[in-house]
This record gives C-alpha cells, sequence and structure tokens, in this order.
C-alpha cells in the first residue's frame, strides 16, 4: 500500500513538471537588451560614456595596481616600511593593513604634484572634450615620464635600452614607458634596500651586545629575541622612529 502512494506522488509530480515545461515553451522569453548611450545614435554623446571609453577604463582598472606598485613611490615606501618591522623583530606589528595604508598614504603625498600636473594638462581637457583618448594618454605620460626620471639611475636605464636598441633620446620625453618603467622599477628596489641596510645595523647592534651579555652570563638557554625586543623598541620609540623613517623617505625623493 505504501509503495502505491509513493508511485503516485512521484508520477503526479512528473505531470506537473510536464505542464510547466510545456507552458514555459509556449510563451517565448521577453527580449532583453542593453544599450550604452542615450540611443539617438546622434554621434553627441560625450567621451565618457562610449563603449570604448569604457572599455578603456576598465582596463586600466584592471591594471591599476601595477600602476600604483611600478609607476609611483609606493615600492620604495612599502619596503622600507617592511625593513623597519623586521629590523624591530615585532613579528606582525604593525600589522600589514597599517603598513599598507600607510604607504599609500604617503604616495599619495609624494605624488601629489605629479598627479596634479597629470590632471591638468590630460584628464580635465579630455573630460571637456578638448583631446582625443590617444592625445590625453600621451599628456599624462609626459608628468609620470618626469618623476620616474627624476628616481633612475643612468646604469639601469643603459640596461634596458641597449637591450631595445634604442637611440639615445634629447629629453626623458623621448624615452619609452615600457623602457623607463622597468628601469624605475629596479633603481626603486636599490634605493629601497639601501636604505633598509641602514635601519638594520643599530638594531644589529643591539642584538649582538645583547647576545654576547647572555652568554657571558651563562644564560645559554634564554632567547636573546626576548632580552633584544624590549630595548629595540624603547630605543626606537626615544628616537622617534616613525618621524626619522617618514623623514628620510621624503628627503630620498627630493622632498625637504
Amino acid at each position: 500500500m505504501n509503495k502505491k502512494w509513493i508511485y503516485a506522488v512521484v508520477i503526479a509530480q512528473l505531470l506537473l513538471l510536464g505542464l510547466f515545461h510545456s507552458h514555459a515553451y509556449a510563451e517565448p522569453l521577453p527580449n532583453v537588451s542593453i544599450q550604452i548611450g542615450d540611443g539617438t545614435g546622434t554621434g553627441t554623446e560625450t567621451p565618457g560614456t562610449s563603449a570604448v571609453s569604457i572599455l578603456l577604463l576598465l582596463t586600466v582598472l584592471s591594471v591599476a595596481p601595477a600602476i600604483l606598485v611600478l609607476m609611483t613611490s609606493f615600492t620604495r615606501i612599502v619596503i622600507v616600511l617592511g625593513f623597519v618591522r623586521t629590523s624591530l623583530g615585532t613579528q606582525q606589528m604593525p600589522p600589514n593593513q597599517v603598513l599598507i595604508g600607510l604607504a599609500m598614504f604617503l604616495t599619495f603625498f609624494v605624488m601629489a604634484p605629479t598627479l596634479s600636473q597629470v590632471n591638468q594638462v590630460a584628464l580635465q581637457p579630455y573630460l571637456k572634450g578638448e583631446i582625443t583618448q590617444m592625445q590625453a594618454f600621451d599628456k599624462a605620460a609626459v608628468p609620470m615620464k618626469k618623476f620616474m626620471f627624476s628616481q633612475t639611475r643612468e646604469k639601469d636605464l643603459l640596461l634596458f635600452m641597449k637591450y631595445t636598441k634604442t637611440e639615445k633620446p634629447k629629453s626623458y620625453e623621448d624615452i619609452p614607458i615600457t623602457v623607463l618603467v622597468p628601469a624605475y622599477a629596479i633603481s626603486e628596489l636599490k634605493t629601497a634596500f639601501q636604505m633598509g641596510f641602514m635601519i638594520f645595523i643599530p638594531f644589529l647592534i643591539i642584538d649582538m651586545v645583547v647576545s654576547s651579555t647572555l652568554m657571558a652570563m651563562g644564560m645559554m638557554m634564554l632567547p636573546p629575541v626576548m632580552i633584544s625586543l624590549p630595548f629595540k623598541i624603547l630605543l626606537f620609540v626615544l628616537v622617534d622612529g616613525w618621524y626619522l623613517i617618514v623623514k628620510s623617505l621624503l628627503i630620498s625623493f627630493n622632498m625637504t
């Protein structure tokens, strides 16, 4: 008896499903279209509303992290801040979110004159429809090239110019962006590691003194890191370490 009820319920569900399926096919789905613009086709749309403009905007947003890292001061700042935390030996203090946030706002501060110039010569004229997209890109690249060229070593720049067999440019404006960006990136890495080495020295001396003292006292089982950490934090606070680090970073970008 139970099996008969089960069979009946299954057959009823199949019939209902068949009726719903046939009804769905009886009424076709409505057509849905997505259109960008006002639909008039008069060609008077603003530059920022065309399909090509939106596509280029999405492309720029997708590569924005690479632009931030390789074409601004972010690389040097975040590496130096990472060296500070490593030399202190405070593990995850300050946390990564704090270091990256501080590095981003310092980057905005350092890049403010350059970004302001990009806004004046490229972004605002483009939004007003005075220049095309390619002209805006070309004009925006000039201030960025000027900043990167001022921080790039000649040796690093010649490396990529010789590899690509690029002729000697008359000014920084003639340097291809594909040559200037990697040269600037390795120059920033070298500068950041040089600053990181100078930061490590005083903390390394404290570690050596504490380790030698513990060995002289016969305390072999006591980790030197536990004893040296408070002294390193105390030294860093007494000399106002964060102020000195940020000041050194600003001076390294010729922001005195």
